[in-house]
């Protein structure tokens, strides 16, 4: 007997025993899992109507439009099977029918769904709610994000085509594509959740997250700022392209007010010896901050009219949270024993502009580094203690700064003046203006926290010592507890300039032992100042313009 060879023939011998019981008139069962197989064989072998009426392919054509695309999930399977019949499958328009099919019931009216589906994800919130009537209710039922852990089956490539699909579509929103990346992230990549992923197929991992960077919507608030870290997390992991990870850095940055400090502690890459990549913040916060900027160009060359905010433009809102963000991430990172001060301040400064009502946060931070790092010298402590402003320091931080042996006198100092501001103020006083003394332990008039110059007869840059820091806790307690300073006579009258003789010769009998601060606190400088001067930077400031806006004259220095 003559044998003839078919090596080739798509889907193999379970394909080929299909189409030769149907040339023997012999029943054969057709099923989501071999019915490609089957129709690639047929084609192979050129079973068409023209050779006879009723061929296989026709069969097997009639069969996949009246059962297999009418069903939701034996239209998931059979893409799933067409994979090992590529590419004579896409060949054949098989696998686009498919995807169209699969799209078209993801997109249906939730009303007419009555077909099985997988479902085991909370409801979106807005779909919590029940309707007047039966139908809004049947509609209810029906979550819009339905189809999503379904698709999540798919190989990734067989994925992105479906999800195209269905966002050219247009129906649905935004939140529910980017439910479906979610669901598809936390399925197809281990441990995600933990912003881990796990080693193996490297390359595969890889894909997966540059698809679902690219099925991403483009509008803000698809998906939340966590989700889009752990995408960034799993991407530096993976090792994916720099314009995967610098998508994810411009999304981030564009609403990293959501974000979190822990989310954003993302380890430096190999090779450093720091703990966290730093850079990789600074980053996100410059796309944050560059909305504001770009929003101020279009606003002074577009024509807006004035007073009206554009939607570019960040709220106040947003920069405070972000600011709140920073400083906590700097206490985070401030631990690290690695971490180089030029990196903390530079991090430190880009938010400097943000006007902040208290600097709780970023005192934390400079105290956390200076107690990790008890060995840089006097100019880096001067440097890192002007990025905060002793004005905004609540009285809880007030109280542990007077006792923190880690900051340098004249910050102690400037703490000690602007508690006693406090004091007056809560007891209805008048508050006193800052004197020249204490505006001439600040670090030279408008510089900057970089100008790391310093004066090495300067004693007033040293750490104070504990029996400084002693006196000066005795002289806090004696003006929390007296009001007659900087307090107004019976008349009214005011008396700002005996009250600032009495506390700067408290400090000065505290402090007698340092040539420095007898200099600093001469008479001249005591008595005859100028408080309407504008050239002075607010005492510890990181931000000159927001402490020269209005002169000292008429400024109330009280910390809410």
């Amino acid at each position: 007997m003559d044998e003839v060879q078919i090596s080739d023939i798509p889907g193999g011998t379970s394909a080929f025993e299909i189409c030769a019981k149907f040339c023997y008139g012999m029943t054969v069962t057709l099923n989501a899992y071999n019915v490609i197989a089957a129709r690639c064989a047929a084609e192979y072998l050129g079973m068409h109507e023209t050779i006879e009426k009723g061929n296989l392919i026709y069969k097997i054509d009639v069969f996949l439009s009246s059962s297999i695309f009418c069903s939701w999930k034996d239209s998931i399977i059979l893409l799933q099977t067409s994979k090992s019949m590529l590419p004579v499958a896409e060949d054949l328009k098989v696998v686009n029918r498919c995807i169209e099919s699969i799209a078209n019931k993801a997109c249906a009216d939730v009303s007419k769904v009555d077909w099985s589906y997988t479902y085991n994800r909370k409801k979106l919130p807005e779909e919590n709610g029940i309707g007047a009537n039966q139908n809004e209710v049947r509609t209810r039922l029906v979550p819009k994000d339905w189809w999503v852990e379904d698709l999540c089956e798919l190989e990734v490539d067989l994925y992105k085509s479906v999800v195209a699909n269905i966002k050219t579509k247009e129906v649905h929103s935004n939140e529910v594509i980017g439910e479906a990346l979610k669901a598809y992230a936390y399925r197809r990549l281990p441990n995600f959740s933990k912003s881990v992923i796990q080693s193996g197929s490297m390359s595969k991992h890889r894909l997966i997250v540059e698809t679902i960077v690219w099925l991403l919507p483009a509008e803000k608030g698809s998906v939340s700022c966590r989700f889009l870290l752990k995408l960034l997390k799993a991407s530096i992991f993976v090792d994916s392209g720099e314009r995967t990870r610098e998508e994810l850095i411009r999304r981030i940055g564009h609403q990293l007010e959501e974000a979190s400090v822990t989310d954003i502690l993302i380890p430096a890459p190999d090779g450093k010896t720091e703990t966290y990549d730093v850079s990789i913040v600074q980053k996100m916060l410059g796309e944050f901050l560059k909305k504001d900027v770009n929003a101020e160009i279009e606003s002074a060359g577009g024509g807006e009219l004035e007073g009206i905010r554009k939607p570019g433009i960040l709220s106040d809102a947003s920069k405070l949270m972000v600011a709140k963000l920073v400083d906590g991430y700097l206490a985070e990172i401030a631990k690290d024993h690695n971490l180089p001060l030029s990196d903390f301040i530079d991090l430190a400064e880009l938010v400097s502009g943000i006007s902040r009502p208290s600097h709780d946060g970023i005192y934390r931070a400079i105290d956390t580094y200076l107690k990790e790092h008890p060995s840089i010298s006097k100019g880096d402590r001067k440097r890192i203690c002007k990025l905060m402003d002793c004005r905004k320091l609540s009285v809880d931080a007030c109280l542990h700064a007077v006792q923190n042996e880690r900051l340098p006198l004249r910050v102690v100092v400037q703490v000690l003046y602007f508690e006693q501001v406090r004091t007056a103020a809560s007891s209805g006083t008048s508050t006193p203006d800052i004197p020249k003394g204490i505006k001439d332990l600040n670090c030279g008039s408008n510089g900057s926290s970089r100008s790391g110059t310093t004066n090495p007869e300067d004693d007033m840059d040293a750490v104070a010592k504990a029996e400084e820091l002693k006196a000066l806790r005795k002289e806090l307690a004696s003006l929390r507890l007296s009001n007659g300073v900087g307090s107004s006579d019976k008349d009214g009258g005011d008396i700002k300039p005996s009250a600032d003789k009495a506390v700067i010769g408290k400090m000065k009998g505290l402090l007698k032992s340092k040539k420095s601060f007898l200099k600093l606190w001469a008479s001249k400088g005591v008595q005859g100042e100028n408080s309407g001067s504008d050239s002075s930077e607010s005492i510890g400031s990181a931000n000159p313009d927001e402490a020269k806006s209005t002169p000292s004259r008429n400024r109330r220095h009280s910390v809410s």
